[in-house]
């Protein structure tokens, strides 16, 4: 069985690792929650569903990039469909000294480890990002 939210996030890591511009997965309510999360913390220009041929929804990400070269150098999936992981919100730390973040699935919806500290809240950890 494949695990939907992990091709997505390697996808955007391959993308981003050759320089393109956009990346087209197939669509779900919980990637474009993920996306619009990685929008808000500066990973990514923009998220928009658009529909192919058969009307077969898909989710277009652009990815950012700096002078420097890509924002995502690497991602590490946390929760995997065989093991779940939770966390509260006093064991959330930063990622890489802040320049990386932590993807949770909260009862608020999908948070960035700096905005559940702020929402005072844990959940579920997907999958970190730097």
């Amino acid at each position: 069985m494949q695990d939907p939210i992990a091709n997505m996030l390697i996808t955007m890591k391959n993308a981003s690792m050759v320089s393109k511009e956009t990346v087209v997965v197939p669509f779900s309510k919980l990637k474009y929650a993920i996306a619009q999360c990685l929008k808000d913390q500066g990973f990514i220009v923009n998220a928009s569903k658009k529909t192919e041929k058969n009307n077969v929804p898909v989710l277009e990400i652009e990815l950012a990039y700096t002078a420097e070269g890509a924002k995502i150098h690497d991602v590490k999936r946390v929760s995997k469909q065989s093991r779940r992981v939770y966390s509260g919100v006093k064991e959330l730390r930063p990622v890489k000294n802040g320049h990386g973040i932590t993807v949770l699935s909260t009862p608020k919806g999908i948070l960035s480890d700096k905005q559940a500290r702020k929402e005072m809240v844990g959940g579920e950890v997907l999958f970190t990002m730097w």
